[in-house]
């Protein structure tokens, strides 16, 4: 293949930084319909119009950072912004992307308590509504693509199994470890991968992250893991405000540092964090990931709004902010430690049959969470089943755009609110 001239390494890096925010703050103001529409958008920005990558080069990026943990379309961004401009272009690109939602996201939740009459709430339970019809197609599709054989359905379904009789915290992280070990046992001659070298664009990501800062990356984040937990142990002697702070941030960066499989699955994440599950109702909670649907960016914006709705930590846009970067560091900090070692990783053929077992594990995880919080603190009469239903079919027969769907079941709820009032 006959590689396409890398241009990203020649702007100066200030008026590189300044185009990489631009082009990405578009993005984040019309890039609606999740995070495989997400990299839909990329690829005609990047690719096709400004061709910032070759082909080869963005399917590599995208490829690394489905296999990591994470926000896939967040850290595909921040990677661009980074072969483009270095660490301002990735700080430009992510800051492009994410701040558009994280802004509708909290004018929504400031507005949400004058939502009390009867329109009101019944757009809230629309919303909720919203939320069983994207989590049921986010199901559907990951169960279609990630299960399609006996052995990767049954871990599926073990999962689900052990998530109705675990009652912990770490119930989700027991289900992925299980998950990979399973797929280690299951697949290890059967999974096909691809060894081949990397493509010249790919390449210069990887010079562009030193192998330290790789290792500086990968031991911040296993820190940040496994001491924020050690330290909360001690939050009573660090007085209220701050112990609030610190438990906020080891909220979202736990939900974020488990997320495999999109955007999707950090609901259920985030619902069982004991933090979350004792400030957020389960109504205020649905509605704010209904709403997050209507938005375009990353749907891990989302967090903005529950650190909205959580007291304490500050204050309201304190806690929005520390929610937003709690969440997101994770998934950038993992992107940041794999880039110089990405063609090791990915010819070890382990690595994919362990991914193979937690990819099927994950759909375990969001099929739970359809039923619990999602379908359980919404759907209570026949008609609402309908609105769900109805939703359900517009975005998986019809490909109807989520924003659409969003309209739709919100008025259906506030119609249905009306005439039974």
């Amino acid at each position: 293949m006959k590689p396409l001239t890398v241009t990203s390494t020649t702007p100066a890096r200030g008026r590189g930084a300044f185009e990489v925010l631009g082009v990405f703050l578009k993005l984040g103001l019309t890039s609606f319909g999740g995070p495989v529409a997400h990299l839909g958008y990329f690829h005609r920005e990047f690719v096709e119009r400004r061709r910032w990558l070759d082909e080869a080069a963005y399917g590599d990026l995208v490829a690394l950072c489905q296999f990591l943990p994470g926000p896939a379309s967040s850290q595909v961004g921040f990677s661009v912004g980074l072969l483009r401009a270095g660490w301002l272009g990735a700080l430009a690109a992510w800051c492009g992307f994410t701040l558009p939602s994280v802004a509708m996201l909290l004018a929504f939740a400031a507005l949400a308590p004058d939502l009390s009459g009867t329109i009101g709430q019944g757009l809230v339970h629309g919303l909720k509504l919203t939320a069983v019809a994207v989590v049921a197609q986010a199901v559907w599709d990951m169960g279609r693509r990630l299960c399609p054989d006996r052995r990767r359905s049954a871990i599926a379904l073990a999962a689900i199994a052990l998530l109705s009789t675990m009652h912990t915290v770490y119930a989700q992280l027991v289900v992925i470890a299980l998950g990979a070990l399973a797929g280690l046992a299951l697949y290890r001659n059967d999974i096909e991968f691809d060894a081949r070298g990397l493509p010249i664009t790919t390449q210069a990501l990887q010079r562009r992250v030193s192998h330290t800062a790789g290792v500086v990356a990968l031991v911040s984040f296993c820190a940040l893991l496994a001491g924020l937990p050690v330290l909360l142990r001690f939050s009573p002697m660090l007085g209220g405000t701050a112990a609030q702070t610190l438990g906020s941030f080891d909220a979202f960066f736990r939900s974020g540092a488990l997320v495999f499989g999109g955007g999707h699955v950090v609901l259920p994440l985030l619902q069982q964090q004991p933090l979350i599950h004792a400030t957020v109702e389960p109504n205020e909670l649905l509605a704010g990931y209904g709403a997050a649907q209507a938005v375009p960016g990353p749907l891990f914006s989302f967090a903005a709004y529950l650190g909205w709705m959580m007291p304490g930590a500050g204050g309201r846009i304190e806690g929005a902010a520390l929610a937003t970067v709690a969440i997101f560091l994770p998934g950038l900090l993992l992107v940041v430690a794999a880039l110089p070692h990405w063609q090791a990783l990915r010819a070890r053929r382990s690595t994919a049959t362990m991914f193979a077992g937690v990819n099927a594990a994950v759909v375990g995880l969001l099929a739970t969470a359809l039923y619990s919080p999602v379908w359980t603190s919404a759907v209570h009469a026949p008609i609402d089943f309908a609105i769900a239903a109805a939703g359900f079919v517009l975005l998986v027969r019809w490909k109807t755009p989520p924003l659409a769907v969003v309209t739709l079941c919100a008025l259906a709820g506030a119609g249905t609110a009306v005439w039974a009032g």
